[in-house]
């Protein structure tokens, strides 16, 4: 399910930064760049979280 959720949240974040910076830059907007990079992101997040150690930080 966490899959899902990322996705769906990268998703829609990239679509939205994809038509923002499309519109400023005075160009066409398109979907499939937009679903490029959110598939991109999402691969990305979870190769962060697997990277980044999970252990208790011991006390000094």
């Amino acid at each position: 399910m966490r899959f899902f959720w990322t996705f769906f949240w990268a998703f829609l974040l990239t679509q939205m930064l994809t038509y923002v910076v499309s519109s400023m830059n005075g160009l066409t907007y398109h979907f499939e760049t937009g679903l490029i990079l959110s598939i991109g992101i999402t691969i990305l997040l979870f190769v962060i979280t697997l990277i980044i150690p999970n252990d208790p930080v011991e006390n000094h």
